[in-house]
């Protein structure tokens, strides 16, 4: 991994851990000064609602703009977001913070994506790049949440004082700032002028692609397999008497796991094919969800979370170095912010049609569905093709 690598990752880990901080500590407040639970949703809901929104646009701008420029306001939009809960911790202003900060994270993350794309020149240091920038989101959602709940708990020397909630809003105003100064040096790409420069795109037409269209289904698919476990394995464990803690490590073991094979895959990026990958995983997955309802005991749980951690935790790579792959270069941001708003529409619709498939079908039932649905599509990932053989490794890149 070179200098100019681990830069993008760590301007991505911090304005991303400025969100994730924001997530955790924002309904936190909101808690402490009395709102209910739907209150307290619909703030957790605004982090994703502004990608789903702009994910699009985002993308089309930074496919103008380059790296620096989109980076340059994502940063600054985030600073004053964190920075206005700082100024006046109430309930709107804490909504506009959650806004802003989460569609910062979105065009930092479509910024450094399509940067980091297309500053390589062949398929397997595309999966070794997305390999090691898919580390970046784990380690913000640590030190975000970590470093915001210890100010909370000791700055204002009672945990949970306002001093301690304006102390971690604004230590998450300043994240962003580090993001600017390690992304600031970083070199940018030459424009990619397309050849029809003067006609109008709609986004229809990356749709209408098969290939694009199959790579967005099968990664809203894996994409749902994560926000199922997510919700799914709180009520399981519910079910089987599990304390809090215990699920708690269920679910920690299961992000470990996601970690360790992204740390994992550059060092076989070279021996593996993406469509077999993600094919592999898509099995792996349904395979899993059809155990996992049947065990009962913490350890078995922990177990099968793991194997999942490492199924789901393998195929985005696969998922971003195909994307640029099949996708014209100049249109980079754009298939990015397509990606970026089906997988956080999904967080938000997702979640409700669990809980209501749930209470008709059981969680069992819900693991056992979502399974099937996921047997199904992989035969889209197998499907999945990139440039003919004899085309040049590079010529996604453009002129």
């Amino acid at each position: 991994m070179n200098q100019e690598l681990a830069r993008l990752i760590a301007g991505q880990v911090f304005i991303h851990a400025s969100m994730s901080g924001m997530r955790l500590a924002a309904p936190l407040l909101a808690l402490r000064e009395g709102h209910g639970a739907v209150a307290v949703g619909l703030l957790v809901a605004l982090f994703a609602l502004t990608q789903v929104f702009l994910g699009l646009h985002v993308g089309r701008f930074v496919d103008r703009h380059g790296l620096k420029r989109p980076m340059g306001f994502a940063v600054a939009v985030a600073a004053v977001g964190a920075g206005l809960a700082v100024v006046l911790p109430v309930f709107p202003v804490l909504c506009l913070a959650a806004l802003m900060t989460g569609g910062a994270s979105g065009v930092a993350v479509i910024a450094v994506q399509r940067h980091a794309g297309r500053a390589v020149h062949d398929t397997t240091q595309l999966k070794q790049v997305f390999s090691w920038l898919a580390i970046g989101p784990a380690v913000s959602n640590f030190i975000g949440p970590f470093l915001a709940g210890l100010l909370i708990d000791h700055a204002g020397g009672v945990a949970g004082s306002t001093t301690g909630y304006r102390a971690a809003f604004a230590l998450l105003a300043l994240m962003p700032l580090l993001s600017w100064l390690c992304v600031r040096a970083t070199v940018e790409l030459a424009p990619v002028v397309a050849a029809d420069a003067g006609t109008p795109r709609r986004a229809w037409d990356l749709l209408g692609d098969p290939p694009f269209r199959r790579l967005l289904t099968v990664n809203w698919l894996m994409s749902c397999c994560w926000d199922v476990h997510a919700f799914v394995v709180p009520l399981l464990g519910h079910e089987r008497g599990l304390s809090a803690s215990v699920i708690g490590t269920i679910l920690g073991s299961f992000a470990i796991a996601a970690t360790v094979i992204r740390v994992l895959m550059p060092l076989v990026a070279a021996r593996l094919s993406e469509r077999v990958v993600l094919a592999g995983a898509m099995v792996s997955t349904t395979a899993l969800f059809c155990i996992y309802p049947l065990l009962n005991s913490a350890l078995g749980m922990g177990l099968c979370s793991v194997l999942l951690g490492f199924a789901l935790g393998s195929a985005q790579p696969m998922v971003m170095s195909l994307l640029h792959q099949i996708t014209p270069s100049h249109r980079h941001g754009e298939a990015l912010g397509l990606r970026l708003m089906a997988i956080n529409a999904s967080s938000v619709i997702m979640p409700l049609l669990f809980g209501s498939a749930g209470a008709l079908i059981g969680v069992g039932g819900l693991f056992w569905g979502v399974g099937a649905i996921v047997a199904g599509g992989t035969r889209l990932a197998w499907l999945l093709t990139v440039a003919p053989p004899g085309a040049p490794p590079d010529s996604r890149h453009g002129p």
